[in-house]
């Protein structure tokens, strides 16, 4: 899981550090297309022209790529793409969601072990869809139906394959 959180999140990284390159090269080429590029931006968000090409002055004077970075590209450090930080997220996520189904199986009897342990998982899930929704201020009964019906859909997929390729369930 923290192998393919870092893969993903390493190639959003290598994308934003292409883009800032590419937009290096873009300023260095034409800053005044840039800069009407810019305050054009500033007039879409509701500047008056003049008031729009006299921020993007400004900032392109203090840190044209910067500036460019935020309001064109959308990127700036706080959501820039942390690769090791992804990895180690996903790990921390995965091994702590793991640990109820796995004590699950530690306690559960051997002949209801499956349906046991797909009842908790989908219970715990859907406890922690409803705790990330609380925590992220969305409705937490969405992000409970949400992550269960997709955990049990997953699940049954799994299972729907596992029968199909002849795993003894």
């Amino acid at each position: 899981m923290a192998t393919g959180e870092y893969v993903s999140v390493q190639s959003q990284a290598d994308t934003e550090a292409a883009a800032l390159e590419k937009e290096r090269t873009e300023l260095s080429e034409n800053p005044k297309g840039e800069h009407r590029e810019l305050a054009s931006i500033y007039v879409g968000r509701g500047l008056e022209p003049t008031l729009a090409d006299q921020v993007a002055t400004s900032l392109m004077e203090h840190d044209a790529l910067a500036a460019h970075s935020k309001d064109e590209l959308g990127l700036t450090d706080a959501m820039s793409a942390k690769p090791l930080q992804a990895a180690f997220a996903s790990a921390l996520s995965f091994a702590v969601g793991a640990a109820l189904p796995m004590l699950v199986v530690v306690l559960a009897p051997n002949e209801k072990l499956i349906p046991v342990t797909v009842v908790a998982s989908l219970l715990f899930l859907a406890f922690l869809g409803g705790l990330a929704a609380k925590v992220g201020g969305a409705s937490v009964k969405k992000g409970v139906i949400r992550v269960a019906f997709w955990s049990a859909l997953s699940m049954g997929a799994a299972a729907g394959i596992g029968a199909l390729v002849g795993t003894v369930v």
